[in-house]
């Protein structure tokens, strides 16, 4: 078994303001006894236009903020998933990317985002990811951790369960989705999807939420969940996004045995491929 942290917070523009309140976070988790802190997607910054989303983009080599959690990861000798921006290879766009850094401070595993969230919502947010992101073009296979094989997608990837299926098959015992689920999506879709995908994998599922108002166009939803293979919520952090806070669960590997050897999800890849 292994306890696990899942923050929630509200990023800006400020990547120092943001660095800030993951320092905090770091700091509740390891009173808490994590063993690792699961951030949300953009947690180095969330612009207010795609804009000024590439004028802020910094590389992880020159970035205060990665620079900074790399820092807090080796000092407390704490492992952090994180999302983050990265320079595009067209210089107008940036990449939607994860982040594993290790306990000694090292990044040690990277996934980038490959569903783009471009959506009209009737009397609700609109918004193009496309513009000013490039898609990633590769499942990342999971990877060992203390905690057992992590697997990591990204807020819309939630939406395609292809992704998950196909971590399901190589193993992951964790599957990741640090979000920033807009309000409406979010009220009608994100409890539903994530149980589902913890469910149809009988894996844990660990989804970091953005919180709250990031600017004068963006809100998110909020409510980071931790879930177990059966679907069960087993922490829920809500909406609140007065200060940064983190929940905790368990990752029991005995209920993942319990759970797929009592229920064996048996693929027939001779009526239909395998993912």
């Amino acid at each position: 078994m292994a306890l696990v942290a899942v923050g929630q917070l509200t990023s800006t523009a400020s990547m120092a303001n943001n660095l800030r309140q993951c320092q905090l976070l770091v700091k509740k988790a390891v009173h808490a006894g994590a063993k690792a802190l699961f951030l949300p997607e953009a947690t180095d910054y969330i612009a207010g236009s795609g804009e000024e989303t590439v004028s802020l983009v910094k590389s992880v080599h020159d970035s205060e903020f990665v620079l900074g959690l790399r820092e807090e990861a080796r000092r407390e000798k704490l492992p952090i998933h994180v999302g983050i921006h990265e320079p595009g290879l067209d210089s107008k766009k940036v990449k939607n990317t994860v982040l594993w850094i290790d306990d000694r401070g090292e990044i040690a595993h990277r996934y980038q985002k490959i569903h783009l969230f471009d959506v009209e919502i009737k009397d609700g947010p609109v918004l193009r990811e496309s513009r000013c992101v490039e898609p990633g073009m590769k499942i990342v296979p999971p990877f060992d951790t203390v905690l057992g094989k992590v697997a990591s997608t990204i807020c819309f990837d939630l939406r395609f369960p292809e992704i998950s299926l196909s971590h399901k098959r190589h193993g992951a015992d964790i599957i990741t989705f640090p979000s920033a689920f807009t309000v409406p999506t979010g009220k009608a879709h994100w409890e539903i999807l994530l149980r589902a995908r913890a469910i149809e994998t009988q894996a844990y599922v660990i989804a970091a939420a953005q919180v709250g108002r990031h600017s004068e166009k963006r809100v998110s939803y909020g409510h980071s969940m931790i879930i177990d293979p059966w679907g069960v919520v087993l922490a829920d952090l809500g909406d609140k996004d007065n200060e940064p806070e983190i929940a905790t669960a368990t990752i029991d590997h005995a209920l993942l045995r319990k759970v797929r050897s009592e229920m064996p999800l048996l693929r027939r890849t001779d009526v239909y491929p395998e993912i």
